[in-house]
């Protein structure tokens, strides 16, 4: 069972590998088993981690059966142990019934293996191991083949065994055909065989019994049929009649196509032979007699009766435009609590396999995103997060319970790392297979679109992050046309695949590479943008790897790839109109960081519409920002987060300092922090003391901007941490790298929520985005000096602003490990409001410097931010915020004395002694209502004010 890699794409022959073996040899089902490996000349040679083996049984002629853990799950999947050097072994004791789980009464006859290194990205082939002194050796046809045949033919079997003479019985269909009850060399012809067969030979000598299992595929002779008006590849729904469903397949140079599924028990006749439509050249067939509300399971068996070149291929696979698709290898570790009442996948069978139910309930949509307008592009501040690191939970609902998390925090879109359907339960999703499909591991589709309503009654848009640069291993266009030269039913793409390129066109391989010139790939993609636009009210979508979809560069050519593309261009362009067609303000962002002359054609795209459009481009400056927050007065220039640094029309740069790619700022703060004099930015106090700065810098610059999940917090795990919570960066030689590992709960459900120095940044974040979304100055125009500068100096202004509102801006820092005397050039004198507190100064002299702390920040602006403020309670210059508050809220000035009483003036919590600004006044212990607040200031003053605790 040949798995699929999660980074690069190795390319490994699946042969049986001298290095393993067995001892004794052959095994014994009802005694230990030693599994020895010596990795001198395979795959594995140069890895120095951990080696796991996947591992199963063949169980009465089935291959890959109890499969012990899932692909890619170093907590489920057993570990080899070193014997010494490059040896390794794995004991199944105390025999294998009890090693696999299985009744002793089963007939085991081999042992299945692949050995892969902890990150699934290098592997042996699949090798087989015999079990028991009884072997049958089935000579004519090889074991679990499928033989393509013309109707009326016949078919020859052959047999031999060990021991002497055996009891032979072939069946077909589950029906005896034959038999021989004492020979140990059996033959048998098959004649005049008119319909599609499973056969198993089943051979017993003593009480020990062999089965071996293969099929035979009938060329049923294609009828040519004009296929109905308005059918999609796919499943076409009847509007009419719930009992009739049509499939759709392209199959470009197959013969012959059979739809198998558990409406025909997995054993189509002619009658389940697709049509196909003499126009098109698609394949089609309409189904019938289907009950409302039932889940029914489907796959083609896809048949290349005269290719080219080499043998006769037959495919078992789903449906590429499949939206829910079962497996075998990931479905059993899917959480109930997750994904309740998962349909069940069907006994017996093998590979991915397609749902179909008619009759479905429509999600009903709440009115807030039947009528949802998306925030300003200018305005976004989006929060990217991968759904299973977020919460322990894991799950759409996990981030559903943290709503009031991200409103308190005032981000008004979430972008989810890619949540179609891939290889695998745990992942960061760029290895999709089905990319029409929702993953299942995170639940179900009504539970996805549960949490985009319950986003959109918020005020919160959501953004899909899609892999479409490429499809890995179990996608259905990859197998149909695929080399597969040792015939296990996995392989790459051959030079007949219409979708994918043999190798990448470009310098950044990831899985099997769309060719985004074909007609076939333009017409999926397009299904798939449509499906997510209007079956989930996706607001937009983040492009991974827009480098790819160009078909002029070569795998090894990194100028060529970074280089201006025009066909890239062209197909991106088209890409983003369609998207356009159906949602005029859908959200189209690029991952491409190339060249501005590139960039500029997409940011520049449309823009002068209305509603305005124009593509957003991904802005990556962790570095220059993580010097900063370090304290190096080198590589630091952050000019470049600013859109008209790149030659954009309009404020179009996605910009950001951590993304899901990157190695977290907080580690390298405190991995790598500078000193000076006693202020070392290694220490965890002082290194998160620097990221509310950091926020002042990078999200106040007019344009989108996207923060990465507990960037807030300043979360400092490794990117590298492993699922144990050890980090192990050998990325250099893909090997041992845990940057995919599920990373340990996160620690801000268990300790972070009483943190000050966390929630500090937290807060001033909120304030910050409140200020960016409310205020018109910030889609103004932002002056940036280039070059190094550990003092940034950023001016904003708004000239269609009057100058009785807030129309200037100057945000000031100081990265420095040092008070600094921070030059300011205020455009003009007067008073200049800090918006951060609202607290004013008087400036007589523009260029006069500010002294600023080490790790501190000013945001001047010409007036008070009113508009920003109103989303925080205000009396009399005192600002309570978050409100509304979930476990603490936040007043900005000095207090000796701070109550809290119910709306009915019970006084519910005191907090008594002198507290500074900014002091975190914990509520989490109050139930959820309104409540007023009485704050006694140092001079014995007081201030009454409300705020609703959630």
């Amino acid at each position: 069972m040949k798995k699929n890699l999660l980074l690069l794409i190795l390319l490994i022959t699946s042969i049986s590998y001298s290095q393993i073996t067995t001892t004794p040899s052959p095994a014994i089902a009802s005694g230990a088993v030693t599994l020895n490996f010596n990795k001198t000349g395979t795959p594995l040679a140069a890895y120095t981690g951990t080696i796991y083996a996947h591992i199963g049984l063949t169980v009465n002629g089935t291959r890959w059966q109890n499969v012990k853990g899932s692909w890619g799950n170093n907590a489920t999947q057993p570990a080899l142990t070193v014997v010494s050097g490059t040896t390794y072994k794995l004991d199944l004791t105390p025999d294998l019934y009890t090693y696999f789980g299985i009744p002793n009464t089963s007939s085991i006859t081999e042992i299945c293996v692949v050995l892969r290194n902890d990150a699934g990205n290098m592997q042996t082939g699949d090798t087989f191991f015999n079990v028991g002194a009884f072997q049958v050796n089935l000579t004519a046809p090889a074991q679990n083949s499928s033989t393509i045949i013309a109707s009326g033919t016949s078919f020859n079997v052959a047999a031999n065994n060990t021991g002497g003479n055996a009891s032979y019985t072939l069946k077909a269909n589950g029906t005896s055909i034959n038999a021989n009850l004492s020979t140990s060399s059996y033959t048998f012809n098959d004649t005049n065989i008119t319909s599609n067969r499973n056969y198993a030979l089943e051979t017993t000598q003593g009480s020990n019994t062999v089965t071996k299992k293969f099929n035979v595929i009938v060329n049923p002779g294609t009828v040519s049929a004009t296929m109905p008006v308005g059918l999609v590849d796919g499943i076409n729904y009847n509007g009419v009649d719930v009992s009739k469903a049509t499939l759709v397949l392209d199959a470009p140079l197959k013969d012959f196509v059979y739809v198998a599924g558990s409406f025909n028990t997995w054993q189509p006749d002619a009658s389940y032979a697709m049509k196909k439509d003499p126009v098109s050249g698609k394949f089609w067939l309409e189904l019938t007699g289907l009950t409302s509300g039932t889940n029914y399971t489907y796959q083609y068996w896809v048949v290349d009766a005269s290719p080219i070149a080499g043998t006769p291929s037959f495919v078992k696979t789903a449906d590429p435009y499949a939206t829910l698709v079962l497996s075998s290898d990931d479905d059993p570790y899917i959480p109930a609590l997750s994904y309740p009442s998962l349909p069940v996948y069907p006994a017996g069978q093998e590979r991915e396999v397609t749902v179909l139910q008619t009759g479905q309930t429509a999600y009903s949509w709440s009115a807030a995103t039947t009528n949802f307008v998306k925030p300003e592009k200018e305005k976004l501040v989006v929060y990217e997060l991968l759904v299973r690191d977020f919460d322990a939970g894991r799950s759409y609902q996990s981030i559903i319970d943290r709503m009031d998390y991200f409103k308190n925090l005032k981000i008004n879109a979430i972008e989810l790392l890619p949540v179609m359907e891939f290889e695998g339960n745990e992942s960061w999703g760029y290895n999709t297979s089905f990319h029409m499909a929702l993953d299942k591991f995170y639940g179900t589709s009504s539970k996805f679109k549960e949490l985009i309503d319950v986003c959109h009654q918020n005020g919160i848009a959501v953004i899909l992050d899609v892999a479409l640069n490429h499809a890995f291993d179990r996608n259905p266009m990859v197998r149909m046309w695929m080399n597969d030269p040792d015939g296990d039913g996995w392989g790459s793409p051959s030079t007949e695949n219409p979708y994918f390129n043999t190798v990448a066109k470009h310098s950044y391989s990831v899985g099997s590479d769309f060719n985004h010139a074909s007609a076939l790939t333009k017409n999926y993609v397009k299904r798939v943008v449509k499906q997510w636009i209007q079956e989930y009210k996706i607001d937009g979508f983040r492009w991974d790897l827009t480098k790819g979809f160009t078909q002029n560069c070569t795998a090894g050519d990194e100028t060529c790839t970074n280089a201006y593309q025009a066909d890239r261009v062209a197909i991106l362009k088209d890409y983003a109109d369609y998207s356009w067609s159906l949602d005029p303000t859908h959200y189209t962002i690029f991952e491409h960081l190339g060249t501005d002359s590139e960039e500029q054609e997409w940011a520049n795209y449309r823009i002068a519409e209305t509603p305005s459009k124009g593509i957003m481009m991904w802005g990556k400056m962790t570095d220059p920002y993580n010097q900063l927050t370090m304290g190096f007065n080198s590589s630091n220039d952050i000019s470049r987060m600013n859109s008209t640094n790149h030659g954009f029309t309009k404020n179009r740069l996605v910009g950001y300092a951590e993304s899901h790619d990157e190695e977290r700022l907080m580690y390298k703060n405190i991995q790598f922090g500078a000193n000076l004099n006693g202020y070392n930015v290694k220490t965890p106090a002082t290194a998160l003391s620097r990221m509310s700065a950091l926020g002042a810098v990078s999200l106040l610059i007019p344009g989108p901007k996207m923060i990465w999940h507990f960037g807030e917090l300043g979360w400092d795990s490794s990117i590298f941490t492993c699922n144990d919570g050890t980090i192990n960066d050998s990325s250099a030689t893909l090997s041992g790298d845990c940057k995919l590992d599920k990373k340990p709960q996160p620690q801000w459900v268990n300790n972070w929520s009483g943190d000050t120095n966390r929630n500090k940044i937290y807060t001033d974040w909120a304030k910050m985005i409140a200020l960016k979304i409310n205020e018109p100055v910030f889609v103004g125009t932002a002056t940036m000096a280039s070059g190094t500068s550990l003092t940034p100096n950023i001016k904003i202004t708004n000239s269609a602003l009057a100058g009785t509102q807030l129309k200037d801006v100057l945000v000031l820092a100081n990265f420095d490990l040092s008070t600094q005397n921070v030059a300011t050039g205020f455009p003009y004198t007067g008073t200049w409001y800090n918006l951060m507190d609202n607290s004013s100064i008087n400036v007589t002299n523009v260029a006069a410097t500010i002294a600023i702390p080490a790790g501190e920040f000013r945001i001047y602006g010409n007036k008070v931010a009113s508009l920003a403020i109103a989303n925080f309670e205000k009396k009399d210059g005192i600002y309570l915020y978050p409100n509304p508050a979930t476990n603490y809220f936040t007043l900005n000035t000095a207090t000796s004395r701070v109550q809290i009483f119910s709306i009915t003036g019970q006084l519910v919590k005191s907090f008594n002694a002198n507290q500074t600004a900014a002091y975190q006044y914990t509520v989490t212990d109050l139930n959820k209502g309104l409540y007023v607040v009485k704050a006694y200031n140092v001079n014995n003053e007081v201030q009454v004010m409300k705020f609703l605790k959630i």
